[in-house]
C-alpha cells in the first residue's frame, strides 16, 4: 500500500498535471451559515436555497436579472469632477475612487440601461453597494437625471434599484445637493405621465432613503431588506426607548404602510413586467430580423 501511495500516485499526478481547485466554488450564507455551490447560488440569483436569505447583488447582476432575456443597452453617463473638494481623511478621496473603480469595474456607484421588461419599455438605474457603500455623490445625481431624461425621451417607465449607505461625505455639500437633484429627476418623469417604480434592496439608508428612494409611484422591497434613514442604535439613543423587533426591515415597513409590497428576488422581473402592463407602459418594438 505504501508503494502505491508513496510512489505510484505522485508519479501519476506528475504525468497528468495536478489542477488546483478554485477557491470560490463554495459560498457561505451569512444568515444560516450553510455552504452553497456557486452554480446553485447563481441559478437562485444569490438567494440562499436553505433559508431564503437575499444576499447583496451587483448593479450588473440586477440589470441582467431584470431585463427580458438579460438583454439591455447600457448608456454612457456624464462625467463629473473626480475630487471637487480635494478631500482627505485616512486616504485621499481620489485614491478611494481609484480603488473602487479597480475593484468593481465601474466609474461610480450607478449603472443605467434601457430595454424591455415583460415586453414593455423601461429604463433601469441600479446602484452598487460595493462602490463606496453605494454612497450618493455628484455622479449619482448625474446618473439619475440622465436616466430620467432617457425615460422621457423613450416614453418608458423609470425603475431604480437602491442600495446605499447614504450621502458621500467626501463630497460634502455637493453630495447633499444631489437629494433635490434626484427629486427633480423624479418630477421630470411624473410630469411626462410615466411610471416611476423603486425597488428597495439591502441596505437603503441615509440621504438616498430621504430623497428619491421613497418617492416611487410603487414601492417594492426585497425580503428583510434594511430600509431607513438613521441607524437603529442612534434612534434608540435619541428617543431613549427600545425599538420593536424587525424595525427598519422590509416586512415592518409593509405592515406600517411605508411600502406597497415585499417581493422575492426570483419574482421581481415578472412582477415589474406585470406592473408595467397594468400601468399601460408602451410596449417595446421588436428587434428587426
Amino acid at each position: 500500500m505504501n508503494w502505491l501511495t508513496e510512489f505510484v500516485r505522485p508519479r501519476v499526478r506528475t504525468l497528468l498535471g495536478r489542477k488546483e481547485a478554485p477557491d470560490n466554488l463554495w459560498h457561505q450564507c451569512p444568515s444560516c451559515q450553510q455552504m452553497i455551490f456557486h452554480r446553485e447560488l447563481e441559478a437562485a440569483q444569490k438567494v440562499c436555497p436553505h433559508c431564503g436569505h437575499h444576499m447583496r447583488a451587483t448593479a450588473a447582476e440586477r440589470l441582467s436579472w431584470t431585463f427580458d432575456d438579460g438583454a439591455f443597452t447600457r448608456i454612457e453617463l456624464p462625467k463629473v469632477p473626480a475630487d471637487p473638494l480635494k478631500f482627505q481623511d485616512k486616504k485621499r478621496y481620489s485614491d478611494r475612487l481609484s480603488e473602487s473603480r479597480k475593484k468593481t469595474g465601474m466609474d461610480d456607484a450607478v449603472l443605467v440601461a434601457h430595454g424591455s421588461i415583460g415586453g414593455h419599455k423601461a429604463v433601469v438605474a441600479a446602484m452598487d453597494f460595493r462602490f463606496m457603500a453605494g454612497s450618493m455623490g455628484a455622479a449619482t445625481g448625474e446618473a439619475l437625471v440622465a436616466a430620467a431624461r432617457l425615460a422621457v425621451l423613450q416614453r418608458a417607465a423609470l425603475i431604480i434599484f437602491t442600495a446605499s449607505g447614504g450621502a458621500r461625505m467626501q463630497e460634502g455639500p455637493i453630495s447633499l445637493m444631489q437629494m433635490p437633484r434626484s427629486i427633480i429627476a423624479v418630477q421630470m418623469v411624473r410630469e411626462a405621465g410615466l411610471p416611476y417604480i423603486v425597488v428597495l434592496t439591502d441596505p437603503t439608508t441615509g440621504g438616498v432613503s430621504a430623497s428619491f428612494a421613497m418617492l416611487g409611484d410603487i414601492q417594492i422591497a426585497e425580503p428583510n431588506a434594511l430600509i431607513g434613514f438613521a441607524g437603529a442604535r442612534v434612534i434608540e439613543e435619541t428617543i431613549r426607548e427600545k425599538l420593536p423587533p424587525g424595525f427598519q426591515r422590509a416586512e415592518y415597513l409593509l405592515e406600517h404602510g411605508m411600502i406597497d409590497m415585499v417581493t422575492p428576488r426570483g419574482e421581481l422581473a415578472a412582477t415589474l413586467g406585470r406592473l408595467l402592463g397594468l400601468l399601460n407602459v408602451r410596449r417595446a418594438e421588436p428587434l428587426a430580423a
